[in-house]
């Protein structure tokens, strides 16, 4: 391998399952070294904060001696968790993941008791969610008033490492726009809200704005990164992928993993009463408009397991229709739906109905994309598919046939860790995020064009998700 020609950065990435590290040139974006490390979740989506910490840790040693020349890190996160710590730091409890849904009742009287779905669009870009983090808060007051009193300091997971790794208590805006307690239009944490769930805004680290550092690395025995590295402020993982590609406002992305997501980049700060689309900020000055659905890969994943097929084994035709909303649904809003297959027949064929569920899963995504795209956006703009599932021939040919348009798919890999390395490169370079991930050229890779959307499929999904409302709302 050739000599970097720029400075090391660290590009880290600590999703649901895992944590990922990247040492990336900050002149060319080439990944010199990189690593990674799992994590446990529970059934009942919670998982230990420590583990995150060790699983970085890891993850760096992985990388070599790379990372002992890096110049600035930054950490990208799983949005919406709730980190809980005591005095000394440490977590009071596990955390609370995005696709713990249990706050769904807590999420319904917050909405009604703040003045309903538009005061909230209006104020916080978003009507919450039951993923959001001030849902899971309150239920924990509810549910174990014992933990919430021990609670010194709230965190995002993004927050947590950062703070582990400087030091200091520290977010960015875009993370801090999912939290259901800081407002979009204020650009600050809101009062209201705080007081509503007993939440002292001391407890919260401070919102750095685009560009700044949250300090330096301190001396820990078992980190490979050298004292005195900048720690950039990090941010949401859904921010940190819209970094990595360097996305210019109207550019609509698809990413299909765990959580299947849409999203542009917006000069518009977004605010939808309807719940469809939360309204996030960017990680730098503009905003981040984005549809999420709890159900993707593993729901089509799991059938697939149900028919003992490959995730690939997909057959055409044959009328079925699936909602695989196996954990309820963030979008359409429907926490406590479960799965529903309609239309089955003697001769229908497992991999027909394989289709369909990946068909529902993609179709509540697209459903929104006019919603996330305001009306600069080139309406017939590729789009980017990134996640696990780009890498299936299946999940690319579905978001083709629905969606109408044409498809890129990224060469480059582990988008939020790349996009936290840019954020990272940004802070040593002087220079904007977003313009260093572009001359990375991190958003190139194949184009398949468009081709003619299936409406029939549309349509049958359309009026089997109006037909099933009342089931689907029943818990």
């Amino acid at each position: 391998m050739a000599a970097p020609e720029g400075p090391l950065v660290v590009g880290v990435d600590s999703s649901t399952q895992s944590t990922k590290a990247l040492v990336v040139d900050a002149a060319t974006g080439e990944v010199v070294a990189r690593g990674q490390a799992p994590h446990t979740v529970s059934p009942e989506h919670e998982s230990d904060p420590e583990q995150w910490w060790q699983a970085l840790r890891q993850a760096l040693e992985q990388c070599g001696p790379a990372v002992h020349r890096a110049a600035a890190v930054s950490v990208g996160g799983q949005q919406h968790g709730l980190v809980t710590l005591d005095g000394r730091g440490r977590p009071v409890r596990p955390a609370l993941l995005w696709n713990d849904v249990r706050s769904a009742p807590q999420r319904d009287r917050l909405v009604a008791e703040l003045g309903g779905p538009k005061a909230w669009a209006e104020r916080f870009g978003s009507v919450p969610a039951a993923s959001f983090t001030v849902t899971k808060w309150q239920w924990l007051r509810e549910n174990e008033p014992e933990a919430a009193a021990a609670v010194k300091a709230v965190r995002l997971p993004h927050d947590y490492l950062t703070e582990r790794l400087s030091g200091q208590g520290a977010t960015d805006r875009g993370d801090a726009s999912g939290t259901g307690w800081w407002s979009t239009a204020d650009q600050a944490y809101d009062q209201e809200i705080l007081g509503k769930v007993g939440l002292s805004p001391e407890l919260l680290p401070r919102v750095l704005g685009h560009g700044e550092a949250a300090g330096t690395v301190r001396p820990q025995e078992g980190l490979p990164l050298p004292q005195g590295t900048l720690v950039a402020t990090g941010t949401g993982d859904n921010m940190a992928a819209a970094l990595g590609l360097g996305l210019r406002p109207g550019r609509p992305v698809l990413s299909l993993g765990t959580s299947g997501t849409v999203y542009a980049v917006s000069t518009r700060r977004p605010a939808d009463p309807t719940g469809t689309v939360a309204g996030f900020a960017d990680a730098r000055t503009d905003w981040l408009p984005l549809a999420c659905t709890l159900n993707c890969t593993l729901a089509v994943d799991r059938v697939a397991a149900l028919f003992g097929l490959d995730r690939e084994a997909v057959e055409p035709g044959g009328g079925v229709t699936v909602l695989p909303f196996l954990d309820g649904e963030r979008t359409p809003n429907l926490p406590y739906a479960s799965g529903t297959l309609t239309g089955l027949r003697h001769d229908t064929g497992a991999g027909q109905i394989l289709q369909a569920t990946y068909d529902g899963a993609v179709y509540a995504l697209l459903a929104a994309l006019d919603l996330v795209l305001d009306e600069d956006a080139e309406p017939d703009a590729p789009i980017l598919l990134i996640g696990g599932g780009a890498k299936g021939t299946a999940w690319r040919e579905t978001v083709r046939r629905l969606s109408g348009r044409p498809v890129v798919v990224p060469r480059a890999q582990e988008l939020v860790a790349l996009g936290a390395a840019a954020q990272a490169a940004a802070l040593v370079l002087g220079e904007d995020a977003a313009a260093v991930a572009r001359r990375w050229s991190t958003a190139e890779g194949p184009s398949y064009e468009a081709v003619e959307r299936d409406e029939e499929a549309l349509t049958r999904l359309a009026a089997t998700l109006s037909d099933a409302d009342t089931l689907l709302r029943r818990h």
